[in-house]
């Protein structure tokens, strides 16, 4: 009998060797995934492909992105068009592409940075997401800063929420962002181990408690919001039950299941530090996990570690 994982009528299956990658092709670290319209599934990934686009059963469709990106892609969201939209840390930008990957817009400047904590668009940028009600982007910005960005979707910059802080409002390092089918804004505040929710023009609503550093964030059709929780800070990183895992809550913000087993690892229940999470029209699961930069490169002697799993949803 497969493996099954989560509860209720949230449960999944582990599928095996899914992704039909080249030979030589190699992910290193999955940062972000994303699934559009018809199902394909974009992988972002930190390897000599930096976004590799696979059907809903795993064949290779293309890749793109070659040399436009920095070691550090971050994040990647498709919006209601499915625009593709990648968002790289190391170069403080946000690109959009089409879907055979033509370049057709960026938002900040290159290598250039905006001064560290003052709230400028970008420094270090982690995630965006783009309303399907009114096709505004939002930005969570992120490493450098501690802020929202919310832009018009020809890239006219609206406005800004957010500083550092442990207060509603506030973030310690907003990872990643999410947009509800009601205008709602939820915002993954990592090292706070918290999800805030605000609405469109950056007004607080209520916060959800006690998430271990929760790094990707997505909703699918049903209301069920995927909650990739990374793995423990330095000293504790390897501790069992702390992160490497997948929590799935309603948006009231109640906890429904939750899968990963409490030891880090490669096995088909097992995570190392999910970093992104999508979930197609189906209902099954996609998570991206950057395994080599958590935990392969600090190995004796460095080992690229598994870092993507598709989990199949099972239905009554």
């Amino acid at each position: 009998m497969p493996m099954r994982l989560g509860g209720g009528n949230l449960l999944f299956e582990p599928v095996e060797g899914w992704e039909k990658l080249p030979a030589g092709w190699s992910f290193i670290d999955v940062a972000g995934v994303a699934v559009d319209g018809k199902d394909n599934v974009y992988v972002f990934n930190r390897g000599e492909h930096p976004v590799v686009v696979f059907d809903r059963d795993g064949n290779l469709l293309r890749s793109f992105g070659e040399g436009l990106f920095s070691q550090r892609p971050h994040g990647i969201h498709t919006g209601p068009d499915d625009s593709v939209y990648c968002v790289d840390d190391g170069l403080h930008t946000i690109q959009k592409f089409s879907v055979d990957g033509k370049l057709l817009m960026t938002l900040g400047s290159p290598n250039q940075p905006a001064p560290k904590w003052q709230g400028k668009p970008f420094n270090r940028p982690t995630h965006v997401a783009v309303s399907r009600v009114t096709g505004h982007l939002y930005v969570s910005d992120g490493y450098g800063n501690s802020r929202v960005h919310k832009f018009t979707p020809e890239g006219r910059h609206v406005l800004s929420w957010g500083e550092p802080g442990i207060d509603p409002g506030q973030f310690i390092r907003p990872h990643n962002v999410v947009i509800d089918k009601d205008d709602r804004v939820y915002i993954a505040d990592r090292e706070a181990h918290r999800v805030q929710v605000f609405d469109a023009n950056g007004k607080f609503i209520t916060m959800w408690n006690n998430i271990h550093r929760p790094d990707g964030i997505c909703l699918d059709a049903e209301g069920n919001f995927f909650i990739g929780e990374l793995n423990g800070m330095g000293g504790v990183d390897d501790a069992p039950g702390l992160g490497h895992r997948v929590s799935v809550y309603d948006l009231q913000g109640r906890l429904q299941t939750r899968f990963g087993d409490p030891e880090e690892g490669e096995g088909p229940d097992q995570f190392i530090a999910p970093h992104g999470v999508a979930v197609d029209s189906r209902g099954d699961l996609y998570v991206g996990d950057v395994a080599f930069t958590i935990r392969g490169r600090h190995l004796n002697p460095p080992r690229h570690l598994r870092c993507f799993r598709k989990f199949r949803r099972i239905r009554a």
